[in-house]
């Protein structure tokens, strides 16, 4: 290490030692009944006993009022991968048809979908709330899916029209002239070539439904379909019960590992990323 790097890394070690403080607190009062400082008064599993079985037990009470926790895990793991999945095919196709079609209005059409991804999507609450309820789809996981596909699918095209730009077009006409059809030409030729927006964008729909709240919290009224982020919510909000830090910090540690865990993995992916690498016309 150069001298002159030194301050950069102090720097990087002054903004990070506060982060990773917090995740160590989190971890020591999950197996303690007390923690002063970071050190734990009394280590136990206790916190840890739900595992058994998935309930989560409420301190000073003899009614279970959470929902099972591989319940809730199953409908978070739902939610992220089918987010993923979806917007990784509608993206793929429409960044594919922008970027090799030309016609009138595409400018326009990519302009637009910048200004909805800058558009808060909070402001659409109760208008999301109407349509969900005539659809019938309030209070289901597909009414979340949707609105999360549909709000995040901008950003998603316009990742895929970049990386579509790199690709040659000599290398897809070859294709067409051996006898492939436009379909075939994309499934066969080109998307092997764009394996890393693909990845970039699945990676992108799984932490966002993994970590999405706020839609959840409003158009989910059933412990049923609850995910991690609803479930910590009423945890440490005392909901039911008073806050048991114990149990709190733990179920918010196996909320946190997937996802870190899969960051880590995929993490080579999102230094890769174009987004709209040419101009369009």
């Amino acid at each position: 290490m150069r001298f002159k790097e030194v301050p950069w890394y102090a720097f990087l070690l002054a903004i990070t030692l506060p982060i990773v403080a917090l995740y160590a607190l989190l971890f020591v009062q999950s197996i303690s009944d007390e923690v002063v400082g970071l050190i734990p008064v009394n280590l136990t599993l206790d916190n840890w006993e739900f595992l058994k079985d998935g309930n989560i037990k409420v301190p000073g009470t003899t009614f279970q009022h959470y929902p099972n926790l591989y319940l809730v895990a199953g409908n978070t793991f739902l939610l992220a991968v089918t987010v993923a999945a979806l917007e990784v095919v509608f993206s793929s196709l429409a960044g594919y048809a922008i970027s090799r079609y030309k016609f009138r209005g595409r400018s326009s059409l990519l302009a637009l979908a910048l200004i909805l991804h800058s558009f808060p999507g909070i402001t659409l609450l109760i208008a999301l709330f109407y349509i969900l309820n005539l659809l019938g789809l309030y209070d289901t996981l597909l009414g979340v899916i949707i609105i999360k596909v549909a709000l995040d699918m901008p950003l998603d095209i316009w990742i895929m029209k970049g990386f579509f730009d790199g690709v040659s077009w000599d290398m897809e006409m070859s294709a067409l002239v051996d006898g492939c059809s436009r379909l075939q030409a994309w499934w066969k030729v080109i998307l092997p070539n764009v394996r890393n927006g693909l990845m970039t964008v699945i990676i992108f729909g799984f932490l966002s439904g993994w970590s999405e709240f706020i839609y959840v919290l409003t158009f989910i009224s059933s412990q049923d379909y609850w995910t991690f982020s609803m479930l910590v919510y009423a945890l440490t909000t005392g909901e039911y019960s008073y806050i048991d830090p114990g149990v709190t910090s733990a179920v918010a540690i196996i909320y946190m590992v997937p996802v870190v865990l899969f960051f880590l993995f995929a993490q080579q992916y999102l230094l890769r990323i174009q987004i709209a690498g040419k101009g369009v016309s």
